[in-house]
């Protein structure tokens, strides 16, 4: 087995090991079911005490079978170690973790946190935790519709059940809290915090505006032709990546050198290569 899969396994548990703890300690006693097979485990827990963990893989076994029928074992196989991960953690801390909070906000916000950084740790490391996952790619393969809006009617439809089963809009609201928090976690930790900004400059000074970016600012920059599609006329493109504490220098270099510039600045997530993070071999 080589580093890579050693890497992804572990980086898989402990993700599955904080999900674990955020269902354990906050959502699952404030009985907040944030949509999916966990909110479905919730709703049967309270309802008929059985474990979530046993819910979970219980629910995930006909979805696993029914995707290794209709997408195909190598697809499936991908799933099942973060599913029994997460479900043998969340019943074996279960009678350890304790409760922190009665407070449903606070318990709203600190379950969908430790969810969103374990589920992004799940993904970042190429595994899933089957449930409405896996069942939104099996509708898709079907019907062809977008698997985010099958996502969410999926967990739309937990949320309401939860909420007439518990009898509380509040307890449905929560949930829905939730799920947007654990989303944005979720991309927070597999895009990472915008650490730099990318410019494109459109402009008839390219030359002068990329000298100084790299003789006084010290980064890269790549230029090309382009025309203006409605005035026909020719100028350059320049892209360039530099750091947050730079951006206000290029912005007064463009002013400078040219006032009629036309100028994109947008967040770049990640950055690999000379001046930034160093480029890494992630083959496996």
């Amino acid at each position: 087995m080589s580093k890579h899969w050693i890497k992804d396994y572990l980086g898989v548990t402990l993700g599955a090991l904080i999900t674990a703890i955020g269902l354990d300690a906050f959502l699952v006693p404030a009985k907040i079911a944030a949509g999916g097979v966990s909110g479905i485990a919730t709703i049967l827990y309270h309802s008929a005490h059985l474990p979530v963990g046993v819910v979970m893989l219980v629910l995930n076994a006909p979805i696993f079978l029914w995707s290794a029928l209709r997408l195909g074992w190598r697809y499936t196989v991908s799933s099942v170690f973060g599913t029994i991960a997460l479900s043998v953690f969340v019943d074996l801390l279960a009678p350890y973790v304790p409760l922190l909070t009665h407070d449903l906000l606070l318990a709203c916000l600190y379950g969908g946190v430790l969810c969103g950084i374990g589920l992004g740790l799940v993904f970042r490391f190429n595994g899933t935790t089957g449930g409405t996952e896996l069942l939104a790619a099996l509708l898709r393969s079907y019907m062809g519709i977008n698997i985010g809006q099958l996502l969410f009617v999926i967990d739309a439809a937990v949320v309401v059940w939860a909420g007439i089963f518990f009898r509380s809009a509040e307890l449905a609201m929560y949930a829905l809290i939730t799920i947007f928090l654990t989303s944005w976690i979720i991309d927070l930790v597999l895009e990472g915090v915008s650490s730099a900004k990318a410019f494109m400059i459109i402009t008839k000074k390219a030359d002068a505006i990329s000298d100084i970016i790299i003789k006084e600012l010290d980064r890269g920059a790549t230029a090309w032709k382009a025309r203006g599609a409605y005035t026909g006329q020719e100028q350059e493109v320049l892209l360039a990546v530099v750091g947050r504490t730079e951006v206000s220098r290029l912005k007064a270099v463009v002013r400078k050198e040219d006032p009629g510039a036309f100028i994109i600045l947008a967040d770049v997530h990640e950055v690999l290569g000379e001046g930034f993070k160093a480029l890494e071999d992630k083959k496996h």
